[in-house]
Formats: structure tokens, sequence, C-alpha cells
């Protein structure tokens, strides 16, 4: 998907559940990732194909787990999703998140567009925290989670190598509605 950043007045952004027809933009916006974006160093063998991608949003939505995207104009800029943080049973109150916004679109607010519906979502689903794991170098990412009051709580350094270097990952957790205050 190559597309051309509108002017929001012209065309809001509009943030839906995904849907089946949305799955080859998401993977275009993943690939590119992949590819040019912090994650490079994973091959495009590893990502998912499209019908890998619409069973797992199918499994994570009958799950009652978000999976979105931020749309403008039509166009697929931006997608967000969540997964528990751990299969265990102890663990079925925290989710771990995971944000990706197409290149042309970055800087403009999507990734807080998709934050903030996230977080609603997932606390109106019942989830106490949200963790999420970013690569130490993201700084518009770790920037974006402060300003939604993540705090950062673990440093898993030299746990990526990509661009010919070891990279740190930082783990950053949030909690949501009554958090760990009261029993759910």
């Amino acid at each position: 998907m190559e597309a051309r950043a509108p002017n929001e007045q012209e065309h809001p952004i509009i943030v839906r559940a995904s849907r089946d027809s949305d799955v080859e933009a998401m993977l275009a916006i993943y690939r590119r990732h992949i590819r040019q974006g912090i994650e490079e160093g994973v091959s495009d063998t590893e990502t998912p194909e499209p019908d890998d991608l619409r069973d797992r949003r199918k499994n994570l939505r009958s799950k009652r787990f978000p999976h979105i995207v931020a749309t403008q104009g039509g166009d697929v800029v931006g997608y967000a999703y969540v997964v528990l943080f751990r299969k265990r049973p102890a663990y079925r109150y925290t989710v771990k998140h995971s944000i990706y916004i197409h290149h042309a679109y970055v800087g403009q607010g999507i990734g807080q567009i998709l934050m903030r519906e996230l977080i609603d979502v997932c606390a109106a689903a019942g989830f106490r925290q949200i963790i999420g794991y970013i690569d130490a170098d993201n700084t518009a990412s770790l920037g974006l989670h402060d300003k939604f009051g993540f705090a950062r709580v673990g440093l898993l350094p030299g746990v990526a190598y990509r661009h010919g270097r070891w990279a740190d990952t930082i783990m950053v957790q949030r909690s949501l509605a009554a958090g760990s205050t009261t029993a759910p």
C-alpha cells in the first residue's frame, strides 16, 4: 500500500475493528517495518501470509481481544492489537500490545489515536494491565508510551541483533481501570 498523507480536515482518522479486507494493507505496513524499520533483520519468509493474519485476527477477536485499524480517506494508515501476556490462567487480565503505523503517516498522531482506543477497549473488556516491548532506539514509541502513562519497568539488554549490532528492548507497563488495587 503506497499512500500519501492527506489533510486530516479533508479526511478524518477513523478507528474501527479490522476486517479481512484490511489484511493486505496491514501486511504491507508490517513488511515495511521489517525491511526498513527497527525490526530489520527478520526475513520476509518469517512474516505472516495473508491467510495467517486473517486467522490470527479472527482468533483474537473471538476471544475479545481488540484488533483495530486507523483509516484515513479509506486507506489503512495504522493498526494495533493485543494478545495475552502469558497463556497461564493467572495472567488472563494482562495483555501485550503492538502498534504499527504506515511510514507516510508517522508523526501525525495515528499512534496516539490507536493507543487511546486500545487502552479504552482493553479497560472496558476487564483487562487490568497492558504491557509493551519497545526497541530502546525507538524514541518516538517510547515518547508515546510515556505520554500515556506507561512506566518503564524493565531493560532487556542485547536481546535483538540488527543493523550489525546488538539492540536493547525496554519493557513498559500501564494499569487499566482499577489495575491491581482490587480483585477482578
